[in-house]
């Protein structure tokens, strides 16, 4: 790949991190809920399931959602109920106390939080449509394809990572200064609130016209 085009490549991907949506919510609850080093696998999980998407782009997935609206339609409605149900999930979540400095042990398994960072990416047909979108504009033809979309993935990995990891730590910065549980249910609130408004957003989104 030519150096100008992963130049591209690379400030797409910050461009593609840094936009407002469901995996920043994902990392700031994270980080509230259950500090930076915990709330971090988050973000693991979002990487895993970006790089899952991808792999479905590159072997034609993408290609099959962007044509057939059912199948578009089955993966909305699909990131829809699980943006819901992990609001929800806030919102009844039990209000205490954050003390992740004292050393308490997280309240959610390691694998767990992995797991609903790679759902939450795999079922957002926004990750497929982009891919679709940006990936062949920096894969040069008539060179080896495999390398090329090696250095795609671990651009888009890198940029995905480093933001993540400041909307994490910027949230668990907040936690260490949440000392009473009327301050945990709001936040609470907010953040369940903000996962069922990426939700709306996530609904209203429509398939781009071939």
């Amino acid at each position: 790949m030519p150096v100008d085009a992963w130049i591209t490549c690379f400030a797409a991907s910050w461009i593609f991190s840094l936009s407002p949506g469901s995996g920043s919510v994902f990392s700031m609850s994270n980080g509230l809920n259950y500090g930076f080093r915990r709330g971090y696998m988050g973000a693991v999980g979002l990487v895993l399931g970006l790089w899952a998407v991808f792999l479905a782009v590159v072997v034609g997935l993408g290609v099959i959602i962007q044509a057939s609206p059912i199948a578009f339609n089955v993966l909305k409605w699909a990131g829809v109920a699980y943006l819901f149900y992990l609001g929800l999930s806030q919102l009844l979540s039990k209000a205490s106390p954050i003390t992740l400095n004292q050393g308490d042990t997280p309240r959610i398994g390691t694998f767990t939080i992995i797991g609903k960072g790679i759902s939450l990416n795999l079922i957002n047909p926004k990750g497929y449509i982009f891919m679709l979108a940006v990936i062949p504009q920096f894969i040069v033809s008539g060179s080896p394809l495999g390398p090329q979309y090696v250095v795609v993935a671990l651009t888009m990995a890198f940029t995905d990572l480093v933001v993540m990891a400041f909307y994490t730590g910027l949230a668990s910065r907040v936690a260490l200064r949440l000392k009473t549980e009327k301050q945990v249910k709001m936040l609470n609130k907010v953040f369940g609130t903000l996962f069922m408004v990426a939700a709306v957003v996530l609904a209203t989104f429509q398939q781009a016209h071939r």
